[in-house]
This record gives structure tokens, C-alpha cells and sequence, in this order.
């Protein structure tokens, strides 16, 4: 009989194995990760160790994960760390975390009542959770998807059928032949991924008009009234920002609201973190008015910090997403069925039930704990904000309305392409030694550094790192110039 360590195919005799080292690995990971490297110095060396040729032979689960977890800590990036700063990164709650693995253990494809009764009830008691905690209207429907990207697809495919409408047509039957071009109207704020949906919706990247009055990107209000002054009467869509990547700056949706209602647009809001403005008294005024739009998006991995992947689409008109998303087969649930069918209002029919950790963690810390876990995160942006203006050699490039604050390294005497060039090195720095980790960007045309506070673990030492290590990367790299 051959022994579960090494066997030719799976057996269950391999599971006690599996969760013993599993735990026991999860364990010292948690006890290091608030003081870890973001990425190692081995991080190369590490990644390349598991290039080899297929086996013919397995190794068995135990010594696979061996493997897996001897290169794969020095492999990963500790993008769960308090020192992630890169891109909008959350972390995971505790909550979270268990509720995450007994996804895994349960396994359901959350498609329909009949495949998870408990992944598709948890779904919607968590969305009727985040809609009353961000203030938005109890009879939108929501549904979960993998991230802002698929949550604005969601949202922006609801934009569409409702456009096409107007004109008479239903566009997810019948295509856009015959339609004239869907006119978008955002600021220089669009995020990537709503211009990248836009492509994938077949309305075009070109069509996007980014009406900015300056360099950093803020909407010109009057541009976007005469241009759908223009359209007489004809519909359009609105992408408004809540939270744009560089510096946390929002447009302004009560105004947009205002015109879409004017000017028969729809108004579709991306908030991917900063929606959570609503949840702190102090901030919620810059996000005031999202819930006039007529869909809006966030996720989840980044301030929520449940797992990756989590987003959440949340769409006034429940019809319209019935029939962009309509998916029928003879073996599938009945579509007049009272049994919910999540899989048919949104873009994935295989569904991870990740609801479980959504509503593990909502349960578990409530309304309360999340404000405060925002006001905190708040807190430790001024904090870093306080720490730029106070060192003599970085230069704060913008306010900090929420949670990133963006800046560079200007030591004095550099012209502005010299700063670039500077700024871009130090960007390259920072990444490679790993301590703490945050990217560069374009802020008014200058190359600055953002990063950005949403991970529960991040405390007031990780900020004060993070600054004594920018500025000391910033010193060598000047020093090359």
C-alpha cells in the first residue's frame, strides 16, 4: 500500500497531513508578517526554484507543500503586511480569514440557491449589510463579483441596456447595430478598469470624453453640462470617481447627480475604496450624493479587507442587470424559480461562495468597528502627511482628503526632469529593497510616490518606517545623480 505522503493520486489518508502542516505553517506565517520584508532579497532565486519539468510521477501532497511553502514565503510579496502601501491593498481580517477557509473546505459554486443555499443567502444579507452601511437605497440589488474591475463591468453593463433603451433597442439581444455611438462623460480621475469595461461592453475606449479643467485631472462641471446640453435630449452615461488613485480626490457626484437627472444621463459612481468615505462621519461629505447614482461599485480586498478577490456591484434597476446577465440552459434552475440565482445578474457563472468571509467579517466587527478602523487609517495618513512636510527633502504634491498621500523626493536645485528621473530611481528602490513597498505615478506631470492606507494591521511605526526608509533610498539615489 503506498503511503500517503507519496502517492500517484489524491487519497484521502493525505488530509491529516495536509492540515497539520498547513496550520502549523499559517501560524509562524501570522506571527511574522507584521515585521516581514514585503519582498525578500531571495524573491528571484525563490520564483525561479519552481521551474522544472512536469513530473511524471508525483510527489505526494505533503511533500508538494513543502515545496510550496519553503520558496513560496521568499516568492510572495507580503502584500497582507502593514507595510503594503502599493496599489489599494487591504489586508484580512481574522474573521475574514477563517470564514475564507471554510470556503474553501465547503467548496460551493455560490451560482444558485440549489449549488450554495448558504453561499447565495450570506450574499445577500452581506450586500443588505453594505448597503445600509454606506447609506445606499435598501431596494438596489448587489451582487458580488471579483473585484472593482467585474463590479464596474456589472454596473456599466447596466448603463448600456439602459441606453440602448432609450433608443428602442435591447441591446444584449440584439447588438449595437443600427445605435449611434454611446456618449461617456468622466473626469481625467477614471479609473483604468472602468475605460477598460467600456472596451470590453463594445461602447469603445473613444468614447470616453475626460472633461478635466487641469493638470491633476478635477471635472469641469460646465464642459460636462454644455456637452449634454448638446446631446438635446439624447442619453448618456456618467462616470463619476469616488476616490482617484493618485491622491484620494473625488469628483463632485452631487452635482453629477444633479445634471444626470437634468440631462437624461445615467450616473454610474466607481468608489472601489473611496466609498468608505460614507463611513466615517468626518470624511462622508466627499462621497455625499452617491446614492442618487444609478449604479455603484467597491470592493472588497481593498478597505474592507476580506481576501482577494471581492467586489461589489450595487445597481438601482434590478431589471436591467436580468437581462444583460440572462443565462438559461435546460439544467440550470428555472428562471421564474422564487430561489435566488445569483449567477444570472452578473457576469460569473462559476461563483466562489466568498460571501463567508464578507459576512464573517461584517458580523463580526459591525458598523462601529469599521468606522473606526477607517478613522484610524485617516489618522495615519495625516500622520504620514505630517512626516512629508516636516523632512526638509520631500515635497507633498497634493492634499490628503482620505487615505493616500502623494509626494516626492525633491532635495532642492534639480530641475523637473531631473526630479523625474530622481523620483522614478527612488520609485525602483524602494520596490527592490522590499522593507515597505509603495509605487510611483504621475501627479500634475510629476513623477511622485502614493501610497495608500487601507490594511488593518498597518500601525503608526510602519508609517514612520516607511518615510525613514523613503528618505534614506532617496538620499543614495541622489547621490547618483
Amino acid at each position: 500500500m503506498t503511503e500517503a505522503g507519496n502517492t500517484p493520486f489524491p487519497v484521502r489518508e493525505e488530509l491529516p497531513h495536509v492540515l497539520d502542516l498547513v496550520v502549523r505553517e499559517a501560524r509562524q506565517y501570522l506571527s511574522e508578517v507584521d515585521h516581514r520584508p514585503v519582498l525578500t532579497q531571495r524573491v528571484e532565486e525563490a520564483s525561479q526554484a519552481f521551474w522544472a519539468p512536469f513530473p511524471e510521477r508525483g510527489t505526494g501532497a505533503a511533500a508538494a507543500l513543502v515545496k510550496l511553502i519553503r520558496e513560496g514565503k521568499d516568492a510572495s510579496a507580503t502584500t497582507s503586511g502593514p507595510r503594503c502601501f502599493h496599489f489599494v491593498i487591504g489586508g484580512v481580517t481574522p474573521a475574514a480569514l477563517g470564514a475564507d477557509w471554510l470556503a474553501t473546505l465547503l467548496d460551493q459554486p455560490a451560482y444558485a440557491w440549489i449549488s450554495s443555499p448558504l453561499g447565495v443567502h450570506l450574499e445577500l444579507v452581506a450586500l443588505s449589510w453594505l448597503k445600509d452601511l454606506f447609506g445606499l437605497p435598501p431596494e438596489w440589488v448587489g451582487i458580488m463579483t471579483t473585484g472593482a474591475s467585474m463590479a464596474n463591468f456589472v454596473g456599466l453593463a447596466a448603463a448600456r441596456q439602459w441606453w440602448a433603451e432609450q433608443h428602442g433597442v435591447d441591446v444584449s439581444e440584439e447588438g449595437f447595430r443600427g445605435l449611434p455611438r454611446v456618449p461617456v462623460f468622466t473626469s481625467g480621475h477614471v479609473h483604468a478598469s472602468a475605460i477598460k469595461v467600456l472596451s470590453l461592453l463594445g461602447v469603445g475606449r473613444s468614447s470616453v470624453a475626460k472633461l478635466t479643467r487641469d493638470d491633476a485631472g478635477r471635472l469641469d462641471v460646465e464642459a460636462l453640462e454644455a456637452a449634454l446640453r448638446d446631446l438635446n435630449g439624447a442619453p448618456a452615461i456618467i462616470i463619476g470617481n469616488a476616490g482617484e488613485v493618485n491622491a484620494g480626490d473625488f469628483d463632485p457626484i452631487e452635482q453629477l447627480a444633479d445634471l444626470a437627472g437634468e440631462y437624461n444621463a445615467w450616473l454610474h459612481v466607481d468608489g472601489a475604496f473611496g466609498l468608505f468615505a460614507r463611513v466615517a462621519p468626518r470624511v462622508a461629505h466627499l462621497a455625499a450624493g452617491v446614492e442618487r447614482a444609478d449604479s455603484v461599485i467597491v470592493d472588497g480586498h481593498k478597505w474592507l479587507n476580506v481576501p482577494y478577490d471581492c467586489g461589489f456591484a450595487f445597481v438601482r434597476d434590478a431589471e436591467l442587470l436580468g437581462k444583460a446577465f440572462a443565462y438559461t440552459a435546460d439544467y440550470l434552475p428555472d428562471p421564474d424559480d422564487p430561489r435566488p440565482t445569483l449567477g444570472s445578474i452578473g457576469p460569473e457563472s462559476s461563483r466562489r461562495a466568498r460571501a463567508l468571509s464578507v459576512w464573517a467579517t461584517l458580523q463580526a466587527y459591525g458598523r462601529k468597528g469599521y468606522r473606526e478602523m477607517v478613522e484610524g487609517h485617516l489618522d495615519l495618513a495625516q500622520r504620514l502627511a505630517d512626516l512629508v512636510d516636516q523632512a526638509p527633502e520631500l515635497e507633498r504634491l497634493a492634499d490628503v482628503p482620505l487615505n493616500i498621500v502623494c509626494f516626492r523626493y525633491n532635495p532642492g536645485g534639480l530641475s523637473e526632469e531631473e526630479l523625474d528621473d530622481l523620483n522614478e530611481r527612488l520609485g525602483d528602490a524602494v520596490l527592490r529593497d522590499g522593507r515597505v513597498f509603495a509605487g510611483t505615478t504621475r501627479y500634475e506631470g510629476k513623477v511622485a510616490l502614493r501610497p495608500a492606507i487601507v490594511n488593518w494591521r498597518t500601525r503608526p511605526e510602519d508609517i514612520d518606517l516607511f518615510v525613514d526608509v523613503v528618505r534614506e533610498l532617496g538620499a543614495a539615489a541622489a547621490e547618483q545623480s
